[in-house]
C-alpha cells in the first residue's frame, strides 16, 4: 500500500479528476462530472485492506440541502478512519454533488441509494454499469450546481 496516495490526498484526486472533464469552452457536464468520478474510484487508497474501509456511494434525489429543493447527485467515497490500534474512529467522505433546477421527470425518479466496496469481491465495472443507468436522464445536462467536498461522519 505504500504506492498507493494517502487517504487525506482524496479529496484533491477528485478534483484534479474533474478538471480533466472540463472542457475550456463549456462547463463540467454530468457525463464528464460521472466519468471523473469512475477513474476517482478506480484509484486506490492507502485504506485497510478491510471489505469496509474504501467505499463508493451513489444516491440521488430531491432535497432541499442549500435552501431550495433541487434534484441531488450525490458521488460519495467514504474512507473507514481508525485509531493507533486498528478500531473504528469515523469515516471521511469525499463527495461530488451534481444539483438539477427541480422537475417533474426528475422529481419522479424519487430517492435512490446505492454502495459499492473495494476488497468485497464485488465487480466495479458492474456496479458502475448499473449505476449510469439511474444517470441517464441527466447525462448530457450541465448541472446547475456543483459542489465537492469532504466531511468527517
Amino acid at each position: 500500500m505504500h504506492d498507493r496516495p494517502r487517504m487525506e490526498e482524496a479529496l484533491d484526486v477528485l478534483r484534479a479528476q474533474l478538471e480533466v472533464g472540463r472542457s475550456t469552452k463549456s462547463e463540467l457536464t454530468t457525463r464528464a462530472a460521472w466519468l471523473a468520478f469512475m477513474r476517482f474510484a478506480r484509484q486506490r487508497f492507502a485504506a485497510a485492506p478491510t471489505p469496509d474501509s474504501d467505499g463508493l456511494l451513489f444516491q440521488y434525489g430531491t432535497y432541499a440541502f442549500s435552501g431550495r429543493p433541487m434534484f441531488t447527485v450525490d458521488l460519495t467515497r467514504q474512507f473507514d478512519i481508525s485509531d493507533d490500534e486498528g478500531e473504528h474512529e469515523h469515516y471521511v467522505q469525499v463527495h461530488c454533488e451534481l444539483r438539477y433546477e427541480c422537475e417533474p421527470v426528475l422529481d419522479a425518479l424519487g430517492s435512490f441509494d446505492s454502495w459499492f466496496f473495494h476488497d468485497a469481491n464485488a465487480d466495479l465495472d458492474e456496479w458502475f454499469v448499473a449505476m449510469e443507468r439511474h444517470l441517464e436522464l441527466v447525462l448530457a445536462r450541465v448541472p446547475a450546481e456543483i459542489d465537492v467536498y469532504e466531511e468527517p461522519v
